[in-house]
């Protein structure tokens, strides 16, 4: 079973996200009027960077994209780490504070969450700028703990709002109590694997297939939840 998680843990975790990005599509049209929609389309973001950001297991898997590693070798885009820094770290927490700023009602919170993510936006650039040669060569911790922070941010606030109104009576129904149900859960699970991150290297092997499990079922978790709510829920109780 070890083996086989190893062996097949990019695939099983591109499946489940494009499952969510499928479904997403294929109930696209109960949810156009929506902020929902958004949401969608994000899943369908998240399957594209997903799916260019393995292109270093590709160079090494499939022999006719030879060229394209020999190009890439001793380069900055070796690894990945740039392209998950910029399309994940920060573009999922830029995300949220925009789909969190459709969805929250209360204007004060609305600009509350369109600043932190204006100051969020800002900081990142200036700190990929000051640590340009690390944008390539880890992943940024400076990018992934303040993205955390907004990302809670959003959903405190809309908790928040859901138990001051009257949809504390209906918020089993909302789609977007799942979602932020969800996303808090899997980013309280996965952020505090970044303090670890020196020990992600071969010389420690256990840890490695540690880490990638909790990914690896982090994942499921949340990629295969977001695909019942897309089916279940209706789009008048989002």
């Amino acid at each position: 079973m070890e083996e086989f998680f190893r062996q097949n843990y990019g695939l099983i975790t591109r499946s489940v996200e494009f499952l969510a990005a499928i479904t997403g599509l294929l109930y696209y049209r109960k949810f156009k009027h929506t902020a929902t929609r958004y949401f969608i389309l994000f899943l369908v973001y998240v399957s594209i960077v997903v799916t260019i950001g393995a292109y270093p297991s590709y160079f090494a898997n499939y022999e006719f994209l030879v060229d394209f590693k020999v190009a890439f070798k001793g380069t900055l885009f070796e690894r990945n780490f740039w392209w998950y820094n910029i399309f994940w770290n920060l573009g999922s927490a830029l995300f949220y504070s925009f789909y969190f700023a459709k969805v929250l009602k209360t204007s004060f919170y609305v600009k509350t969450v369109r600043l932190a993510g204006i100051v969020f936006f800002f900081s990142s650039i200036i700190y990929i700028i000051t640590h340009w040669h690390e944008l390539f060569t880890s992943q940024l911790v400076f990018l992934k703990i303040f993205g955390a922070v907004i990302i809670m941010l959003c959903v405190i606030l809309y908790f928040t709002e859901i138990l001051q109104s009257n949809n504390v009576l209906k918020f089993y129904k909302s789609i977007n109590f799942y979602i932020s149900s969800i996303i808090f859960i899997w980013w309280l699970v996965i952020t505090p694997l970044v303090f670890y991150q020196v020990y992600y290297s071969t010389a420690d092997w256990n840890f490695v297939f540690s880490r990638r499990m909790i990914y690896l079922f982090a994942n499921i978790f949340m990629y295969g939840s977001f695909t019942i709510a897309l089916i279940w829920c209706k789009p008048q109780n989002v």
